[in-house]
């Protein structure tokens, strides 16, 4: 499952929050998740949206999760995404 599973975590240079974050989904790498990362920086709709709640992970069908998050709320989430 976690194979097939893309994500993207909204995020942006010097956010030691979203070094945390991806700290937290590194195991889950190293499972084959497939992770994109976007700088909101460079876009000002995402910025908009994101700016005060990043890190912020999306799933392809829209489903977030933003943080505050650890890695037992990580697994939950990533393992409650619809198939």
């Amino acid at each position: 499952m976690t194979a097939n599973l893309h994500l993207t975590l909204y995020t942006t240079s010097g956010c030691h929050l979203c070094n945390q974050a991806l700290a937290l989904l590194e195991p889950w790498l190293a499972k084959g998740l497939k992770l994109a990362l976007v700088d909101i920086a460079e876009d000002d709709l995402l910025m908009a949206r994101y700016g005060v709640r990043i890190p912020v992970v999306a799933s392809p069908n829209g489903v977030e999760l933003g943080w505050p998050f650890n890695a037992e709320g990580l697994a939950n989430w990533i393992n409650d995404l619809p198939k």
